[in-house]
């Protein structure tokens, strides 16, 4: 079942960027592996998958150790992280996708100094503002990336956003458009450690509007590995 879902995911992406006279290769997908079992995973890494997404630490960092002797995979962390986890995957993961104030920031520079590591961060974007999700309004995020880029040991990669779930995904067009403006916004500044390169937004009921409207990174779980049980 992964392997064919994962064949219609890039068909879609692949058509998406015909639609929008983009190169495939700007897109990175992110297969979204939370509550799904290492064998689903060892499935879709034997299709070609090497970037799985997860939101919480200790499910990521046991599935990390279960993977740590295939080098070519990238984990993500794209679920709300807690200052006290940061420690935990600051020299592991490839990228944190959901920084959303300056306190975590701040930790996660302190402890990519510690290791001695560079951290890659995004900035988590509620551009709905739906009261439910984290994230910072628009307004409030080109002085919190400015404050971020005098830390030491942190890049600012570029934004993210968790669009509303919507019966008929045009209606998130005009929210991807926004987060795509901010970041070019952004990146016209040249803030040092400032490199917005990466739009991480769309998800499996979205993501071909969300690539049409310039993701470079899209989440995609359902749509590759079925529905979730969240009652295991």
């Amino acid at each position: 079942m992964v392997k064919e879902n994962l064949a219609q995911v890039m068909e879609n992406i692949e058509n998406a960027c015909k639609r929008s006279n983009r190169d495939v290769n700007e897109v990175t997908l992110i297969a979204v592996s939370k509550t799904k079992p290492v064998e689903m995973i060892s499935e879709a890494i034997d299709a070609g998958v090497v970037n799985f997404g997860e939101n919480k630490v200790q499910e990521l960092t046991d599935k990390m150790e279960y993977f740590k002797d295939n080098q070519n995979l990238k984990w993500h962390m794209i679920g709300h992280l807690q200052s006290n986890k940061v420690k935990y995957i600051i020299d592991k993961v490839s990228l944190i996708h959901s920084v959303d104030s300056y306190s975590l920031a701040q930790k996660i520079s302190e402890q990519a100094v510690k290791k001695n590591v560079n951290a890659n961060i995004l900035i988590e974007v509620n551009v709905a503002m739906e009261e439910s999700k984290f994230g910072l309004s628009c307004e409030d995020v080109k002085e919190l990336v400015i404050k971020i880029g005098a830390l030491p040991n942190i890049t600012v990669r570029g934004l993210m956003t968790v669009a509303p779930y919507v019966e008929n995904p045009e209606e998130n067009r005009e929210i991807f458009r926004k987060l795509k403006k901010l970041c070019v916004d952004i990146k016209s500044k040249n803030i040092d450690n400032i490199t917005m390169d990466i739009l991480s937004m769309g998800m499996t009921n979205d993501y071909e509007i969300a690539i049409e409207e310039g993701s470079t990174m899209v989440r995609v779980g359902t749509g590759i590995f079925g529905n979730r049980n969240y009652n295991i």
